[in-house]
C-alpha cells in the first residue's frame, strides 16, 4: 500500500485532528462505540450488538481503530491469556474496502499480540467469506478446524473456519 501509519497509544480524545493523510491506529474508547456500531451494522448482515462492543472495552480486551482524517474507517478487537490470543472482529467500513486496510489492522493486530508474547492467534471466520480467510492465508494462518453451526446465518446457522497462525515457538524443556 505503501502509506504511512502513524500509532497513537494515548486516550481516544486526543487523537479528533490526526493527519488528513496518513491512516492512524489507536485505541478505542466508550465514545466510539456508535461509530464502531454504525461500522459493523454496514459491513456484516448479522453485526455484533452494541452491548457486545460495551462489554469488550468494559472488560479490557484490546480495542483499536483505524482512523483516517476524522473518520474512524474500521477497528479490531482481540484478547489474550496463557500465552494464546483471539482475534475476535476485525472490519473495515464497507466505503474503504479494497485498499488494504484491512491487511494494515491485521499486521497491527498480530504485532500487538506478539507483543504480548503470545505464542498462537486464532480466529474464526465464516465459511462464506473467502475474501477474509484469503486475508487471513495470506498472512500466514493455516485451517486448524471448523466450528459447525457458528454464526447465524437468518434462520439457520452457518459453519465457522477455525484457523491459528504460529507466533513463536515454545522453548523445548530440557
Amino acid at each position: 500500500m505503501g502509506c504511512f501509519l502513524q500509532v497513537w497509544h494515548g486516550e481516544p480524545e486526543l487523537t479528533k485532528k490526526p493527519d488528513k493523510g496518513h491512516p492512524l491506529i489507536r485505541r478505542l474508547g466508550n465514545a466510539d462505540v456508535d461509530r464502531i456500531f454504525e461500522i459493523e451494522q454496514l459491513a456484516y448482515p448479522f453485526p455484533w450488538s452494541r452491548a457486545v462492543f460495551e462489554d469488550c472495552l468494559r472488560v479490557g480486551y484490546a480495542c483499536y481503530g483505524l482512523q483516517i482524517g476524522k473518520n474512524l474507517a474500521g477497528y479490531t478487537i482481540f484478547s489474550w491469556a496463557a500465552g494464546e490470543a483471539h482475534l475476535l472482529n476485525l472490519c473495515i467500513h464497507p466505503d474503504w474496502q479494497h485498499r488494504g486496510y484491512g491487511s494494515l489492522l491485521l499486521e497491527y493486530t498480530i504485532n500487538q499480540v506478539a507483543r504480548l508474547e503470545s505464542e498462537s492467534l486464532f480466529l474464526e471466520v465464516r465459511a462464506s467469506n473467502p475474501r477474509a480467510a484469503t486475508l487471513y492465508t495470506n498472512r500466514g494462518f493455516k485451517v486448524i478446524g471448523h466450528r459447525k453451526s457458528y454464526y447465524q446465518a437468518g434462520e439457520k446457522r452457518e459453519d465457522a473456519i477455525v484457523m491459528s497462525l504460529k507466533l513463536r515457538h515454545k522453548n523445548p524443556e530440557f
